[in-house]
């Protein structure tokens, strides 16, 4: 049985949710953009003049503050609706997109080798509203969840290119990036006979007159051949550093998406290959209801995207929390997935 979209048990009361929440929004917004007038980030202070900060920072401040002020009395009256209504609400939402074909939403092959892999992702995004992000120095949330959404849709539906060396002493499968390094006097497995080379040598192999130049001043530095390569240095070691997200991942699991609207620009970016996804994960208003004991004002964070449909989930959250912990409502969330095409394994 799959589980219901809504987070709401009627139309009812997800129209009485929305109401409240339109009165409040407003307010909402007003304050998140006076709070980041006052706090630009590092590349947006490069760019622009001290004088014209000056003036933005003047001109913001009155209009987003009068605006502010104006909406408050609405948002008073959206607060007195929406805050009753969360005693009802399950702690997620739940958004499926119908597959093209229902291979999508199957291990394919499962049932030819008896086994089945899968891949999990995890990455934190800071999602915040805009004005809290900007305290870790980031800035446009909007912008930036749509962005991560179309890169990490690009990355994992890329085509997976796999190397296969064919010699006795092939040890597996090796990634693309393992042959990006050439190798001195390497042997050539399968040629019967080798023509002498009459290109000039790589600046790989003339490395050590790099080091030798470098050695006075005791400081050495990669080849630049490595650097061209895609790779860095990090502590004398090549570090490679792709901007590329894994391919073929089959469950997403993203922490710091408190967001509500990046939430769900990114539901929109990624609904094309995650056919099944859990945001706006986490309870609000007084926990435990009817209760003064704790007030959450924004949600876990916690955002899962599945290939596979979800059967069930289920969210804890943490009953003890202080600080600015405290506001958000963190928690567990478990799911279940159903990954074969037989009803009777899950």
């Amino acid at each position: 049985m799959a589980l219901q979209e809504s987070p709401f048990p009627n139309d009812f009361v997800a129209g009485l949710h929305a109401v409240g929440w339109a009165f409040i929004f407003p307010c909402f917004w007003f304050l998140d953009c006076l709070i980041a007038v006052w706090k630009p980030t590092t590349l947006e202070q490069k760019k622009q003049d001290c004088f014209l900060f000056g003036l933005k920072v003047f001109f913001g401040t009155i209009i987003f503050f009068i605006l502010f002020l104006t909406a408050a009395p609405f948002a008073l009256l959206g607060f007195l609706l929406w805050a009753p209504l969360q005693a009802c609400r399950r702690p997620f939402c739940y958004h499926r997109t119908t597959p093209s074909s229902p291979e999508v939403e199957i291990h394919r092959g499962f049932e030819l080798v008896g086994k089945a892999s899968f891949s999990f992702a995890t990455a934190n995004l800071c999602l915040l509203p805009d004005s809290l992000a900007r305290f870790n120095n980031l800035g446009h949330t909007q912008h930036r969840a749509t962005t991560v959404g179309q890169r990490i849709v690009q990355g994992v539906s890329r085509p997976h290119i796999r190397i296969f060396v064919d010699s006795p002493s092939s040890c597996g499968t090796l990634s693309p990036s393992s042959s990006i390094l050439p190798t001195v006097n390497s042997a050539t497995y399968g040629a019967t006979e080798r023509q002498p080379s009459t290109e000039s040598p790589s600046p790989l192999y003339n490395s050590n007159e790099n080091f030798n130049q470098q050695g006075r001043t005791g400081h050495r530095s990669a080849p630049r051949a490595l650097f061209s390569q895609g790779l860095r240095q990090q502590d004398d070691a090549p570090v490679e550093v792709s901007s590329l997200f894994p391919a073929n991942v089959d469950i997403l699991c993203l922490q710091e998406v408190f967001d509500k609207r990046a939430a769900w620009k990114l539901t929109q970016a990624l609904r094309p290959l995650f056919g099944h996804i859990l945001y706006d994960v986490g309870v609000y208003a007084c926990q435990p209801p009817c209760t003064c004991s704790s007030f959450k004002f924004i949600n876990s964070g916690l955002f899962l995207a599945s290939r596979f449909p979800v059967l069930e989930a289920q969210y804890h959250c943490f009953p003890s929390s202080s600080g600015e912990d405290a506001l958000a409502s963190k928690g567990l969330l478990s799911a279940k997935v159903h990954c074969l095409i037989s009803q009777d394994f899950v």
